[in-house]
């Protein structure tokens, strides 16, 4: 009997690939019907998340029988507390909505705008299929959690000190816990730190795909418009991680605020904390696009080679029949005019080729979505209308 196989054509995959559709936890969310198969009933997420780890805090500080009257931080002054699972968690969770959003049709790209030629598509395939095995891999996760449960623990331990009584513990030890405390060591903080983790994982994935991407031969134009060989669009899909940022940067504000309000500590001695932590989180999301560096300079290097050598045949030829020689035709109204213009711009948009896929726009863009949560922090030393004149200065 004659088996007949048949043969999967690289070229017909449609590489449809999404960074957050995947993993234990979504399948589990899937089963507890807290989402559907493309991120549907994030309203639930949103919601149930924040709560469980958030408002036993609050039932059980406000029936604790550790006396929070006698404490100097409250709960409900605890301001870190309230941003970081308020609005930096529910900003984590919504996040992956924008990811994969932005992120889908970026991996379709490559194939669509022949950045991938056809003789490459296999092993375009096989940088994709090393992406969503690493996505769904359990062990991964399973690793996270345990992190979290042992230098996630660890860490809080060591630097945190109660000298005071506190809402979630008493002095004599980091392990004199309230109910509330329990909770919060045990679910709230843990809870929060895997799924920032599980954030950087995906982060790992995604740049090593793109790592992958960039061992292939690339089809990069040095003419293209976007000044990057056709390859902006790498450098814009990092966008997609701006809620990350930003969620970042209302943890620091948390921070920072808990801080300048009950530790009487001045906001202006945190600058440079601040700014180093804006500079690094930027530079941590486009960093890993210098993998294209390689690439796209080699690109630049030939496309001025090819284009200096037409360049330099088309004016030698310009000049021999309207300079030279005597004009057998009127130079009013020549097209040779009109292509020595744009023979000029071409090689003009080779000389302006970036040698990343990423500009100041998207530094810019990065840089405010991480810092934006900071600013409501200059109310404390400033009034509304010293902190918008100053906003507008920076701006303009």
């Amino acid at each position: 009997m004659c088996v007949m196989t048949t043969k999967v054509n690289p070229i017909e995959h449609d590489f449809d690939f999404s960074l957050v559709l995947g993993g234990p936890l979504f399948q589990l969310f899937r089963k507890a019907h807290l989402t559907g198969d493309v991120l549907q009933l994030a309203y639930r997420r949103l919601l149930i998340i924040p709560l469980l780890v958030w408002l036993p805090l609050l039932v059980l500080a406000l029936f604790s029988s550790s006396g929070e009257a006698l404490t100097r931080v409250s709960f409900f002054r605890d301001v870190e507390v309230h941003v970081r699972f308020l609005i930096a968690l529910p900003v984590l969770i919504g996040a992956e909505l924008v990811v994969h959003s932005r992120l889908r049709p970026v991996v379709k790209r490559f194939v669509e705008r022949r950045i991938v030629l056809p003789q490459d598509l296999a092993r375009f395939h096989t940088a994709v299929d090393r992406a969503v095995k690493l996505r769904n891999s359990v062990p991964l996760e399973l690793s996270l959690l345990l992190i979290v449960y042992t230098v996630g623990i660890w860490v809080w331990n060591g630097r945190v000190a109660i000298n005071v009584p506190t809402w979630y513990a008493n002095p004599g030890g980091r392990w004199h816990l309230t109910p509330a405390g329990i909770w919060y060591v045990l679910v709230s903080i843990p809870v929060l730190q895997f799924i920032l983790l599980r954030w950087y994982v995906r982060f790992f994935i995604w740049y090593r795909f793109l790592w992958d991407v960039s061992r292939i031969k690339l089809n990069l134009v040095a003419t293209h418009p976007d000044r990057a060989g056709g390859l902006a669009f790498v450098g814009s899909s990092a966008y997609a991680f701006g809620p990350i940022l930003f969620a970042q940067g209302v943890m620091l504000a948390g921070l920072i605020a808990s801080r300048v309000l009950y530790g009487g500590e001045n906001l202006l001695s945190f600058k440079l904390q601040a700014g180093g932590f804006v500079a690094f989180f930027v530079f941590a999301i486009l960093a890993p696009l210098l993998m294209f560096t390689p690439q796209m300079a080699r690109a630049k290097r030939k496309g001025l080679a090819d284009y200096g050598l037409l360049a330099q045949r088309y004016v030698e030829g310009f000049e021999q029949k309207w300079v030279v020689a005597e004009p057998t035709e009127e130079i009013l109204g020549s097209g040779d005019i009109q292509s020595l213009a744009d023979l000029g711009n071409s090689y003009a948009v080779i000389r302006e080729m970036r040698p990343v896929p990423f500009g100041l726009q998207d530094i810019s863009r990065l840089a405010i979505a991480t810092a934006a949560p900071m600013v409501p922090l200059l109310l404390t030393i400033w009034s509304p209308e010293e902190v918008l004149m100053r906003i507008i200065k920076v701006v303009f």
